[in-house]
């Protein structure tokens, strides 16, 4: 965006702030509404979480971060500082509040309500999902290859089962296995897995970057455009929204779709509303593509990381770290999962691979925040998807529509509702 304080950009009927793939998801979906999108984002397409994430449409993965679960596994992992779920010390201090209202999400009741809302948002999702790459020619990027979760034990195995109850009840399948019918399906795992589930129905992107790019081209093609603009502030004004960015600009629009990830909260504030979003800061590294014979994703739930066949490599990424958007990055992490992906799939090659880093924002309860701000009815929510922004893209694209023109959103949406935590 260029400089000054007078309006630069092409007048639209809306502007999506973020160019991840739920903004532009977002930004296409109100396009094929008939309306006029401009998509404004702090460096440009794919340079988020969209960018470096697993590539999984994981619409299985109904159950909630917070859970009892993992209150049971936290503190041992916690005391690793390399482990699945980590918080920097230098960071402890400023994500207290939020984890306490993480804590409260745990309780069963608040679960069970998050695995419904979860599970309505997937289906969704997933309704949405081939139209939605059939009419961004994008179709052929999708693969339907399923995911293992591998397990070390039979009462490892035993201990995941209310989850694979619950999913059960909401009619998701899958099948438990020893470790030869792991093998028929994933050859090369280590003989310390004894046992694990193939779920498939969980689908993956060829490459989530090349996605979200592509996804951008489509959103160009149909006459948006994509400027480059730091946003500060959002401010109602009588007939839409004025959006002020770091360099003074300000820019008028009717409407704003509010999609920029972990920094989505700072431009919420500037409208009053205080939303607990906090950053799972996730960590990977992508190996050549013949580091080894992938013919599935595989989950090792145990040690919170996954291992992913892409078009740009074999990416080996995963863990929680609670550490904001200003700490440097702790590329130990990557080490360390790499390391351990040597052991479980013997046969890899773990030379050549590039690291990365990137922010997935979220929110103590693990939905994400779709709806109106309390500020104006002109800015509209759509962010904190935590690991599932790639998976819940097409559904909140579908829901932003709607809103946007006024329709009945397909899926109740009060559990998603931006102003629930009071």
């Amino acid at each position: 965006m260029t400089a000054g304080k007078h309006e630069r950009m092409k007048r639209s009927d809306v502007v999506v702030i973020g160019a991840g793939v739920v903004g532009l998801s977002a930004a296409i979906a109100a396009q094929m509404r008939g309306l006029s999108v401009t998509v404004l984002d702090r460096e440009g397409p794919a340079a988020g979480a969209s960018a470096g994430n697993a590539g999984a449409f994981a619409f299985t993965d109904i159950l909630p971060l917070a859970s009892p679960g993992i209150l049971k596994k936290a503190p041992k992992w916690l005391l690793d500082p390399l482990g699945p779920l980590s918080i920097p010390p230098a960071y402890a201090l400023n994500i207290a509040p939020w984890m306490f209202r993480f804590w409260r999400a745990c309780q069963p009741s608040r679960v069970d309500h998050s695995v419904a809302a979860q599970t309505s948002l997937m289906d969704l999702s997933k309704a949405e999902l081939e139209g939605f790459l059939s009419a961004t020619e994008t179709l052929s990027m999708l693969r339907k290859e399923g995911n293992l979760q591998v397990y070390e034990s039979h009462a490892e195995l035993q201990a995941s089962m209310p989850g694979w109850e619950a999913r059960a009840r909401h009619g998701i399948e899958f099948s438990h296995m020893d470790a030869a019918e792991m093998a028929a399906i994933q050859p090369g795992l280590a003989p310390r897995f004894t046992h694990g589930t193939f779920t498939p129905g969980w689908y993956s992107i060829a490459d989530p970057k090349f996605y979200t790019l592509a996804l951008a081209d489509n959103f160009r093609t149909r006459g948006g455009t994509i400027e480059i603009g730091n946003v500060k502030a959002l401010r109602p004004v009588g007939d839409g929204v004025e959006i002020v960015t770091a360099n003074g600009t300000v820019v008028k629009t009717g409407k704003v779709v509010l999609a920029a990830g972990a920094f989505s909260h700072q431009i919420a504030r500037s409208l009053g509303e205080n939303i607990p979003l906090e950053t799972e800061r996730g960590y990977n590294t992508t190996l050549p593509a013949d580091a080894f014979d992938l013919r599935t994703q595989v989950t090792f739930g145990g040690h919170g990381f996954v291992v992913t066949r892409l078009t740009s490599g074999i990416r080996v990424g995963g863990a929680v770290e609670l550490g904001g958007l200003k700490l440097p990055p702790n590329f130990t992490r990557s080490d360390a999962m790499l390391k351990k992906a040597q052991d479980f799939l013997p046969g890899l090659k773990p030379h050549g691979g590039t690291q990365w880093m990137g922010f997935r924002p979220s929110l103590p309860d693990s939905l994400p925040a779709i709806g109106r701000s309390e500020a104006t009815a002109s800015v509209i929510y759509a962010f904190g998807h935590g690991h599932l922004g790639l998976t819940q893209s097409a559904g909140t694209a579908r829901l932003v529509a709607d809103i946007l023109t006024g329709q009945t959103p397909s899926i109740e949406l009060v559990p998603f509702l931006p102003q629930r935590f009071g």
